[in-house]
Protein backbone atom coordinates (compact mmCIF):
# COMPACT_ATOMS: atom_id res chain seq x y z
CA UNK A 1 0.00 0.00 0.00
CA UNK A 2 2.86 2.35 0.85
CA UNK A 3 4.41 1.69 -2.57
CA UNK A 4 1.13 2.47 -4.37
CA UNK A 5 0.77 5.78 -2.53
CA UNK A 6 4.38 6.65 -3.33
CA UNK A 7 3.72 6.06 -7.03
CA UNK A 8 0.51 8.08 -6.85
CA UNK A 9 2.17 11.06 -5.16
CA UNK A 10 5.23 10.68 -7.37
CA UNK A 11 3.23 11.85 -10.40
CA UNK A 12 2.15 14.99 -8.55
CA UNK A 13 0.12 17.39 -10.66
CA UNK A 14 0.13 14.97 -13.61
CA UNK A 15 -2.34 12.76 -11.75
CA UNK A 16 -5.07 15.20 -12.83
CA UNK A 17 -4.14 14.90 -16.49
CA UNK A 18 -4.00 11.10 -16.21
CA UNK A 19 -7.43 11.15 -14.54
CA UNK A 20 -8.72 13.41 -17.33
CA UNK A 21 -7.51 10.99 -20.01
CA UNK A 22 -9.12 8.05 -18.19
CA UNK A 23 -12.40 9.95 -17.90
CA UNK A 24 -12.31 10.91 -21.59
CA UNK A 25 -11.70 7.26 -22.51
CA UNK A 26 -14.67 6.23 -20.35
CA UNK A 27 -16.76 8.90 -22.09
CA UNK A 28 -15.75 7.44 -25.43
CA UNK A 29 -16.61 3.87 -24.40
CA UNK A 30 -19.90 4.44 -22.56
CA UNK A 31 -23.04 6.02 -24.03
CA UNK A 32 -24.17 9.41 -22.85
CA UNK A 33 -22.30 12.52 -21.85
CA UNK A 34 -21.39 11.83 -18.24
CA UNK A 35 -17.63 11.68 -17.82
CA UNK A 36 -16.77 14.52 -20.19
CA UNK A 37 -17.46 17.26 -17.64
CA UNK A 38 -15.48 15.52 -14.91
CA UNK A 39 -12.60 15.09 -17.35
CA UNK A 40 -12.76 18.79 -18.21
CA UNK A 41 -12.72 19.61 -14.49
CA UNK A 42 -9.64 17.40 -14.04
CA UNK A 43 -7.86 19.26 -16.86
CA UNK A 44 -8.72 22.63 -15.31
CA UNK A 45 -7.50 21.51 -11.87
CA UNK A 46 -4.31 20.13 -13.43
CA UNK A 47 -3.60 23.44 -15.16
CA UNK A 48 -4.49 25.34 -11.98
CA UNK A 49 -2.17 23.15 -9.92
CA UNK A 50 0.66 23.58 -12.44
CA UNK A 51 0.23 27.36 -12.43
CA UNK A 52 -0.24 27.93 -8.69
CA UNK A 53 1.22 24.92 -6.89
CA UNK A 54 -1.94 24.21 -4.86
CA UNK A 55 -1.63 21.48 -2.25
CA UNK A 56 -3.55 18.20 -2.68
CA UNK A 57 -6.48 18.95 -0.38
CA UNK A 58 -7.20 22.19 -2.21
CA UNK A 59 -6.86 20.46 -5.59
CA UNK A 60 -9.48 17.90 -4.58
CA UNK A 61 -11.82 20.63 -3.34
CA UNK A 62 -11.28 22.60 -6.56
CA UNK A 63 -12.01 19.47 -8.60
CA UNK A 64 -15.29 18.90 -6.77
CA UNK A 65 -16.39 22.51 -7.17
CA UNK A 66 -15.42 22.76 -10.84
CA UNK A 67 -17.03 19.39 -11.66
CA UNK A 68 -20.33 20.40 -10.05
CA UNK A 69 -20.26 23.83 -11.73
CA UNK A 70 -19.60 22.36 -15.18
CA UNK A 71 -22.41 19.83 -14.80
CA UNK A 72 -24.92 22.51 -13.78
CA UNK A 73 -23.72 24.94 -16.46
CA UNK A 74 -24.09 22.33 -19.16
CA UNK A 75 -27.51 21.26 -17.89
CA UNK A 76 -28.66 24.87 -18.01
CA UNK A 77 -27.35 25.84 -21.44
CA UNK A 78 -27.42 22.59 -23.42
CA UNK A 79 -30.92 21.22 -22.97
CA UNK A 80 -32.70 19.65 -25.94
CA UNK A 81 -35.81 21.78 -25.39
CA UNK A 82 -33.73 24.99 -25.42
CA UNK A 83 -31.70 24.30 -28.55
CA UNK A 84 -33.37 25.32 -31.79
CA UNK A 85 -33.05 23.17 -34.87
CA UNK A 86 -33.31 24.18 -38.50
CA UNK A 87 -35.05 20.81 -39.06
CA UNK A 88 -37.40 20.40 -36.07
CA UNK A 89 -39.35 17.51 -37.67
CA UNK A 90 -36.28 15.56 -38.74
CA UNK A 91 -37.11 12.46 -36.71
CA UNK A 92 -40.88 12.84 -37.03
CA UNK A 93 -41.32 11.87 -40.64
CA UNK A 94 -45.12 12.02 -40.67
CA UNK A 95 -45.05 15.64 -39.45
CA UNK A 96 -43.05 16.59 -42.56
CA UNK A 97 -45.98 15.66 -44.80
CA UNK A 98 -48.54 17.99 -43.20
CA UNK A 99 -49.90 20.31 -45.85
CA UNK A 100 -48.85 18.10 -48.78
CA UNK A 101 -51.22 16.90 -51.43
CA UNK A 102 -51.13 13.13 -51.98
CA UNK A 103 -52.98 10.50 -53.98
CA UNK A 104 -55.01 7.74 -52.30
CA UNK A 105 -53.48 4.38 -53.24
CA UNK A 106 -56.01 2.13 -51.46
CA UNK A 107 -59.50 3.51 -51.01
CA UNK A 108 -60.21 5.01 -47.62
CA UNK A 109 -63.11 2.96 -46.31
CA UNK A 110 -64.47 3.09 -42.78
CA UNK A 111 -61.99 5.88 -42.12
CA UNK A 112 -58.82 3.87 -42.99
CA UNK A 113 -56.82 3.46 -46.17
CA UNK A 114 -53.42 4.10 -47.73
CA UNK A 115 -51.86 7.04 -49.52
CA UNK A 116 -48.78 7.09 -51.72
CA UNK A 117 -45.85 9.24 -50.60
CA UNK A 118 -43.09 8.97 -53.19
CA UNK A 119 -42.41 5.25 -53.50
CA UNK A 120 -43.92 4.39 -50.11
CA UNK A 121 -47.42 3.68 -48.88
CA UNK A 122 -48.59 5.26 -45.62
CA UNK A 123 -51.64 4.43 -43.53
CA UNK A 124 -54.21 7.21 -43.71
CA UNK A 125 -57.31 8.15 -41.77
CA UNK A 126 -60.03 10.42 -43.03
CA UNK A 127 -63.35 10.55 -44.82
CA UNK A 128 -64.17 7.69 -47.19
CA UNK A 129 -62.81 8.39 -50.69
CA UNK A 130 -62.00 6.12 -53.65
CA UNK A 131 -58.48 5.26 -54.82
CA UNK A 132 -56.95 7.91 -57.06
CA UNK A 133 -58.53 10.83 -55.18
CA UNK A 134 -56.23 13.69 -54.20
CA UNK A 135 -56.16 14.33 -50.47
CA UNK A 136 -54.39 16.85 -48.29
CA UNK A 137 -52.53 15.85 -45.13
CA UNK A 138 -53.86 17.83 -42.17
CA UNK A 139 -52.05 16.08 -39.34
CA UNK A 140 -50.42 12.90 -38.14
CA UNK A 141 -50.97 10.44 -35.31
CA UNK A 142 -47.82 8.40 -34.97
CA UNK A 143 -47.23 6.91 -38.41
CA UNK A 144 -50.80 7.42 -39.60
CA UNK A 145 -51.48 10.46 -41.77
CA UNK A 146 -54.74 12.33 -41.16
CA UNK A 147 -56.19 13.45 -44.49
CA UNK A 148 -59.17 15.23 -46.00
CA UNK A 149 -60.34 15.26 -49.59
CA UNK A 150 -58.56 18.09 -51.36
CA UNK A 151 -61.76 19.73 -52.63
CA UNK A 152 -62.98 19.84 -49.00
CA UNK A 153 -60.02 22.00 -47.90
CA UNK A 154 -60.64 24.82 -50.40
Amino acid sequence: MQGLLAVFFGFGVWNWFILAVLLFVLEFMLPGVHFLWFGAAAVVVGMLALATGLSWPYQVIAFGIIAVLTVFAVRRYVRPDVSKSDLPDLNERAQQYIGRSLVVAEAIANGRGKVRVGDTFWQAEGPDVPAGTRVKVTGARGTVLLVVAEHATA
